[in-house]
């Protein structure tokens, strides 16, 4: 097994301005941490970033429409995600906020360099107003019809149905997503990123990555490295790069990051723009974490180092900051691209080596909507099912590879049939038997072919889950997993040690023995996905100390926004190094006391299908 891959899961960052919905964490939440748990289980060295992206009119707006300062509604939804990704299981070395002093100084010195390379320029363009209050409309919060493919419903900044990126000026028949007026468009000085010098480098960057998808695959113990980006992509990628135009960076409005050059620092109206300083909060949760951790340098051996591999989580559309964007920052401030320039204060900074994009989920047939109340809150969702539950479900029947519609009754019935009646099931039979008959792990005795047979399937299979977990191809990973958990269950129904008690008992010990290290080996291929019922199994098998570790709150202390006060702020962490699970067979110990098991998961009654379509209906009346 290698051990000295350094791995960046990079996790999109969520927006602060509101609680997160089951739809959000299947497309940056649970993919990132079942690979980030595999990769720490392979002995591989994970750094897994992200925090609340804070900035930007839209935060502004609500708070206004809150009678709260955007600071306060930030910190209110900083929390809130926070507490809510911690239910969830998410192993998150360090999640925090893109307005600590930290992340503000970062942002300005990647600023600086690209502005010292000759990479950010100023143009003067029209900005959009609002008639009725004179404040400046965000893109995002201005649609109307694409002038590229006539979609009605495409956002100011990026048309959702073509993937093309736009300013509000271009849209026909442009309305404010507010109130519905019409925006008015004045002159206006930005700052704007020189994407297409970089589109030579990008489309060279991107192109390898299409020659890899034809490479060999890595091995299943995550020793080899990754190949490939998933086709829809690199596809979409690539398209992006046909029309490149310069991005504005910066906006009127007064709360983001302050641009550091003089004569700009000063106007407290102008500020670099959220989609600007979000992306680079990889770069500064890494060095706030490094920070934290007392190692002021650790970050650099993730981000300079060429041997180091980063991956980047989130749903689809977010593809065009990913692959295009931010690869064109950290380009740019590496002294790369057209213009060429000099490295910054940060040193040369890697670019992704994947980006991993899921689609949408929809549910019930529609498309998640806060304000039209189609919507199910992670935090309302935990109240009522287990966060295994819905990890299971996001893996088996998510939006990996297309859209997928998320049902009250699928949900039911892979609980029911798949966690209770399949793993559920296999847990609670083997323990019971052992611990009510013998009460440790028994000893093995003589072994039929039947017996090699299952136990060397049961191996195998570390190689082929892991190959696809390397691959991100978590469905995949978890139909091969439960596929050995239905082998075990037909293991012990054909063997039948409850008929052996009395006619050989030693045969009985021996079918026992092999049943629960079936059980072990099944417990450690679905522990990135099930790490809370992975805990309890390695419990109710003797484990003691740490199985697979779990993230906690802890408090941050840093300035936030322009203040110079230092406050408290949660971030979520963890200790996920020292902890017992491996990703591989590991033999279970004769003599090791068994107890009684309890359910490992809870039986839905189909009742909960109409109660909460019920509720859906309730809530969009």
């Amino acid at each position: 097994m290698s051990s000295n891959r350094h791995i960046l899961t990079a996790v999109a960052w969520p927006y602060a301005n509101g609680p997160r919905h089951i739809g959000h964490v299947s497309g940056f939440g649970v993919p990132s941490d079942v690979f980030s748990r595999f990769q720490r289980m392979s002995g591989n060295n994970v750094l897994m970033v992200s925090g609340t992206d804070e900035h930007g009119t839209p935060i502004q707006v609500l708070a206004d429409q809150e009678g709260v300062s955007a600071r306060e509604l930030a910190d209110r939804y900083n929390r809130i995600i926070a507490e809510d990704l911690v239910a969830l299981g998410l192993s998150y070395d360090l999640f925090t906020r893109t307005t600590t002093g930290n992340h503000y100084s970062v942002v300005q010195r990647l600023f600086t360099t690209l502005h010292d390379n000759g990479y950010v320029f100023t143009r003067t363009t029209k900005g959009a107003i609002s008639p009725s209050t004179g404040r400046t409309l965000p893109d995002r919060y201005i649609e109307g019809t694409c002038p590229i493919c006539a979609y009605d419903g495409a956002r100011g900044d990026q048309c959702d149905n073509c993937g093309n990126q736009l300013d509000p000026i271009d849209l026909i028949s442009p309305r404010s997503r507010i109130n519905g007026e019409t925006p008015e468009f004045t002159d206006t000085e930005h700052f704007m990123l020189d994407l297409p010098a970089f589109a030579e480098i990008l489309t060279e960057w991107l192109k390898g990555k299409e020659e890899e998808v034809t490479a060999s695959e890595p091995s299943g113990d995550g020793g080899g490295r990754r190949v490939g980006w998933r086709p829809n992509v690199l596809k979409f990628s690539l398209n992006l790069l046909e029309d490149l135009q310069p991005r504005a960076v910066t906006r009127d409005l007064n709360w983001g990051v302050p641009i550091p050059l003089e004569g700009w620092s000063e106007n407290a109206n102008k500020r670099l723009y959220v989609w600007f300083d979000a992306v680079i909060g990889y770069l500064s949760a890494s060095i706030e974490w490094a920070e934290r951790v007392g190692e002021p340098d650790a970050w650099k051996r993730w981000w300079q180092e060429k041997d180091s591999e980063s991956f980047y989580f989130m749903g689809k559309d977010n593809i065009v900051f990913h692959s295009v964007i931010w690869p064109s920052i950290l380009l740019g401030a590496s002294g790369k691209g057209d213009r060429g320039g000099e490295v910054g204060t940060l040193g040369e900074l890697n670019v992704p080596d994947e980006v991993v994009s899921s689609e949408f989920l929809t549910m019930e047939g529609q498309k998640f909507s806060s304000s039209r109340r189609v919507v199910i809150y992670v935090r309302d969702f935990l109240e009522r099912y287990s966060a295994d539950a819905l990890r299971y479900y996001i893996m088996a029947a998510g939006p990996e590879n297309q859209d997928t519609d998320f049902t009250w009754a699928e949900f039911v019935r892979r609980n029911n049939d798949e966690l209770v009646a399949a793993w559920g099931n296999l847990v609670n039979r083997s323990i019971s038997m052992a611990a009510k008959n013998l009460g440790e792990i028994p000893a093995v005795g003589e072994l039929t072919d039947e017996d090699r047979a299952v136990l060397a399937d049961s191996k195998a299979a570390f190689d082929t889950v892991g190959a696809r977990l390397e691959r991100s191809q978590f469905k995949a990973a978890l139909q091969e997993a439960m596929r050995t958990v239905s082998e075990a269950n037909k293991y012990i129904s054909d063997q039948a040690p409850w008929a052996l008690k009395k006619t050989d008992p030693e045969r009985m010990a021996t079918v026992l023995h092999v049943a629960l290290q079936l059980v072990q080996d099944a417990n450690t291929l679905l522990t990135p996905f099930l790490p809370v019922a992975a805990n309890k199994v390695y419990a109710m098998m003797g484990g003691t100390g740490t199985w697979t570790g779990m993230p906690r709150i802890e408090s941050g202390h840093d300035t936030i926004g322009d203040s110079e006060e230092k406050v408290d702020y949660p971030v979520i962490t963890g200790d996920y190094a020292d902890n017992d699970a491996r990703w591989a067979s590991t033999p279970i110990v004769p003599g090791t006391p068994l107890s009684r098991p309890e359910p490992l998961f809870t039986k839905l009654d189909p009742s909960v299908v109409d109660e909460e379509l019920a509720r859906l209906a309730g809530d969009t009346e």
